[in-house]
């Protein structure tokens, strides 16, 4: 009698996760996001929020909560009900770099979520101020190495820039102070007014400074040149061996959301991805995408995050 009741247990879970599957979403969807307003990965989490909320006929809410180098977002959402209406905006900061920096994070990246979709990826310039003599990536090299200590990196602490710099540090042998800052806009801010003098940031947050020459570029960490930057050499053809990094995100929902409504987000997802006003949108920013399954998504995790949690390490700063 036990199994036939254990097995009319698993029937009868089995029949309510596909009757909620085939009426999700019926309420608000929640996208937690580890960054504060107005960065570069809220400017992303932003445009896949509408996009979803188009899509799907429900109001996808973005609901910023940064803090911990993203941990307690990420955790926030691992510990949530997996009915697919709270989701994650995934990032490097959260699979890689926060698990390599932090103690006792209170998930495993590897096992806490349940991949759903990559959304874009978006390059990153090495930009400094507009009244710096700094012109090229070779000329920041040969700078530190004639004025050790006298460049200053700003970073937001503890999130990929942090890490970029750290990188570039060590590749190119330079000693450059690595400045961290709570978030991108004093960053930015101080980049232009002259206070720093160097920042790596994405085309998503640089672009419109670029533009107006309120900044100068001095390299893409891309393969190759972007259409958008068309005159600006990458690190590589600067003279940095392999250095290639990009910000990317996606969305992800806690491990047990039934694969149904996984699905049914995935397909919503590069649905978005498919219509013209967000591809334009992401085209301003230089962002890639790169629809596909939640299987392709954890490929793709699997692959980066190796390289970023080697980073989190080269960068010295210490797990809390």
């Amino acid at each position: 009698m036990r199994h036939i009741a254990a097995a009319l247990a698993i029937i009868a879970a089995a029949l309510a996760a596909a009757v909620h599957a085939q009426t999700y979403p019926s309420r608000n969807i929640r996208l937690v996001v580890p960054f504060p307003p107005g960065g570069p990965a809220d400017v992303m989490a932003r445009l896949a929020a509408k996009s979803l909320t188009e899509t799907l006929g429900q109001q996808v809410i973005v609901d910023n909560r940064p803090g911990g180098g993203s941990t307690i977002a990420a955790r926030e959402v691992a510990r949530a009900e997996p009915d697919g209406y709270t989701l994650l905006l995934a990032s490097a900061a959260t699979t890689a770099i926060g698990p390599a920096l932090y103690r006792n994070i209170g998930y495993d990246p590897a096992t806490s979520f349940a991949p759903v979709a990559f959304f874009s990826s978006t390059p990153y310039v090495m930009v400094t101020g507009p009244r710096t003599p700094l012109r090229s990536v070779q000329d920041v090299i040969a700078f530190a190495k004639q004025h050790p200590g006298k460049l200053n990196f700003g970073v937001p602490n503890g999130a990929p820039p942090h890490m970029i710099a750290a990188w570039f540090k060590s590749a190119t042998a330079s000693d450059i102070l690595i400045v961290p800052y709570k978030g991108a806009a004093n960053l930015i801010t101080d980049l232009i007014g002259g206070q720093i003098e160097l920042g790596f940031e994405t085309t998503s947050v640089t672009l419109s400074h670029l533009r107006d020459g309120s900044m100068r570029p001095l390299g893409v960490a891309t393969p190759r040149r972007l259409p958008e930057l068309p005159d600006v050499p990458t690190m590589i053809e600067s003279g940095v061996p392999d250095f290639v990094a990009g910000s990317w995100i996606g969305i992800m929902a806690p491990a047990g959301t039934p694969g149904a409504i996984v699905a049914k987000l995935n397909a919503a997802i590069n649905d978005g991805l498919s219509k013209p006003d967000l591809q334009a949108r992401l085209k301003q920013l230089a962002a890639v995408t790169r629809p596909g399954s939640p299987q392709d998504f954890a490929a793709f995790m699997a692959a980066e995050n190796p390289k970023w949690t080697a980073m989190a390490r080269l960068s010295g700063l210490k797990a809390e």
